[in-house]
């Protein structure tokens, strides 16, 4: 309805509904007879989108017909499921009393592939909870995300604006089943500079890492990962070679203020031991004005500066007075 002294006022909104859905019998299961109980059949996916072409909305009920002419009964969560693969959804959202999936710390858990999903369905159903809203949703997520839908959310309908969170907040408030993870680690690319820029800025200012001009982030940014979600990068390191020592610099590692607690900056150092080693290096080196002891936990001990390779000592800032932490590998 366009109410009036809304933004929706003097609005026309079409709400259609229609034979959409395809059914068929559930029939006869272990001597029960599921009578006018279905399973969905087929989706009418062009039918929909042309009425989504012409700005309808469109209401799809839990109610298939089948080719007869008979009307079934049809799981809800199933009808969205087929719905969403059928149309390329990018998102099937579904509600439920608990905000999202909860573990055994009571703590919601952000994001499952669908292997996961599954491992979780599972307990549901050793547990005779396999009839739940959470179970169902399970099972219509999984089936989406194998049929090609990204993401599939879970948030609670008892919490006021759940859905805004979950959409427009980088997290989100609940569980969400994805084909791929919305953290991912990679090289970085010349179309990362800017956001690089906007994570080392603030710690330039501090003095936390040394500056470092557009132009040679350019030039150097063969030598970047990052860690990146949902489009912006939260988490990023440089690796330097020094092929004739057999060594290498770890600099520039840098990780978002809000993904700080979590294990970001030991998968950073993680991903660049390792590319070291794949390059056959023998020692990683950084220097540090801030988080020495946050490397030294992680296995670095200090050294001299004629420790290091002979160009990075004629580098060497005296009156940074940077610490020099070294790794063997």
């Amino acid at each position: 309805m366009g109410l009036i002294n809304t933004p929706m006022a003097g609005a026309h909104l079409n709400v259609v509904s229609g034979n959409f859905v395809t059914s068929q019998p559930l029939g006869v299961d272990e001597g029960v007879d599921y009578f006018h109980g279905g399973r969905v059949r087929r989706v009418d996916a062009d039918g929909i989108k042309r009425q989504l072409d012409q700005n309808n909305i469109v209401l799809i009920s839990p109610l298939g017909f089948s080719v007869t002419g008979e009307s079934f009964s049809v799981s809800s969560e199933e009808v969205a499921a087929k719905v969403a693969v059928e149309l390329q959804a990018d998102k099937l959202i579904s509600f439920c009393s608990h905000q999202g999936v909860i573990n055994d710390k009571g703590e919601v858990v952000p994001e499952l592939f669908p292997e996961q999903a599954e491992e979780y369905l599972s307990r549901l159903e050793e547990a005779g909870d396999d009839s739940s809203g959470t179970a169902r949703y399970f099972r219509s997520a999984i089936q989406a995300c194998r049929g090609g839908v990204p993401r599939s959310h879970l948030v609670s309908y008892r919490e006021d604006g759940a859905l805004v969170q979950e959409l427009f907040t980088r997290d989100g408030i609940g569980t969400q089943i994805v084909r791929h993870s919305a953290e991912q680690a990679r090289p970085a690319t010349i179309d990362d500079i800017g956001g690089i820029m906007d994570l080392i800025r603030p710690l330039e200012a501090e003095g936390i890492l040394v500056k470092r001009s557009r132009e040679q982030l350019e030039m150097q940014i063969d030598d970047f990962f990052i860690i990146e979600r949902d489009g912006m990068i939260i988490a990023c390191a440089a690796l330097y070679p020094f092929p004739k020592e057999a060594m290498g610099e770890m600099a520039c590692v840098a990780v978002h203020p809000d993904y700080r607690s979590s294990n970001r900056g030991d998968r950073l150092v993680q991903q660049i031991e390792d590319l070291a080693r794949s390059k056959n290096m023998q020692k990683l080196f950084v220097l540090t004005t801030r988080s020495i002891h946050w490397f030294r936990e992680r296995g670095f001990e200090p050294v001299e500066v004629d420790a290091l390779p002979m160009e990075k000592q004629r580098l060497y800032n005296y009156q940074r007075r940077s610490k020099i932490l070294m790794k063997s590998l």
